[in-house]
């Protein structure tokens, strides 16, 4: 499941409803925000199992708490620069099924699209954190997330992609289907045997969707994640 980020508020009936215990490792440098977001979580019945303010310091968290989900800020001491999404792709294909929430003050395309190609397992989401004053938006998504599900702030997807366009009306019905699949986070293998069909096929199929979307193989971001994203948009 990989869901776009829109305006839309979740329901939270009573203000205090549990949406769904996750194991937490929070990671930001920011004592105020830290805790504010270490209390918002708790509150909401997730379980912060531990709460660091480096990089380094969550590498070593989420190799001794074994979390569901690591919910970090892109920029962290130690060097002051990318060193929470450094991390954060490191666990990731350390631990499979770790879900990671990278939060960053600004787009930073190249952030963005590293994240989103740290493999199939386990959910995965950047965000802006103007987001996290959207306490239903910010919640939504860190559930989604816990359940496998990837999560892109709308803003990263336009500036990903540019102008706003639907290229994916020129695919044909099979093809629109293979690209559904993509964006679920199939696999090819997966994808040919849930459409009856050859790995073979499958692998023609994206090629014709690459490159209807004008994605060619000069591109700077991976295609596979781009043709995901051009979907999600629409």
């Amino acid at each position: 499941m990989i869901v776009l980020v829109t305006r839309v508020r979740a329901e939270t009936s009573s203000g205090e409803e549990s949406r769904g215990n996750v194991r937490i490792v929070l990671a930001e440098d920011g004592a105020l925000l830290r805790e504010g977001l270490a209390s918002l979580l708790q509150r909401f019945g997730h379980e912060v199992v531990a709460c660091v303010e480096d990089a380094e310091a969550a590498v070593v968290a989420v190799n001794r708490h074994r979390p569901d989900m690591l919910v970090t800020d892109v920029r962290m001491p130690p060097n002051h620069a990318d060193d929470g999404l450094r991390a954060a792709v490191r666990l990731r294909r350390r631990h499979r099924g770790l879900g990671v929430l990278a939060l960053s003050q600004y787009v930073a395309e190249d952030y963005a699209t590293t994240l989103l190609n740290t493999g199939d397992e386990g959910g995965v989401g950047y965000l802006l954190k103007e987001r996290v004053g959207d306490v239903a938006e910010f919640l939504d998504a860190v559930t989604r997330i816990g359940q496998g599900g990837t999560v892109v702030d709308p803003e990263v997807v336009r500036q990903l992609l540019g102008e706003p366009g639907d290229p994916v009306r020129r695919l044909t019905p099979r093809e629109r289907e293979v690209l559904e699949h993509m964006a679920q986070g199939r696999s090819n293998l997966a994808i040919s045997q849930r459409l009856f069909v050859t790995e073979a096929a499958v692998s023609k199929h994206i090629a014709n969707i690459l490159t209807k979307l004008g994605l060619g193989p000069n591109d700077q971001h991976n295609r596979r994640v781009l043709a995901v994203l051009t979907y999600l948009r629409r």
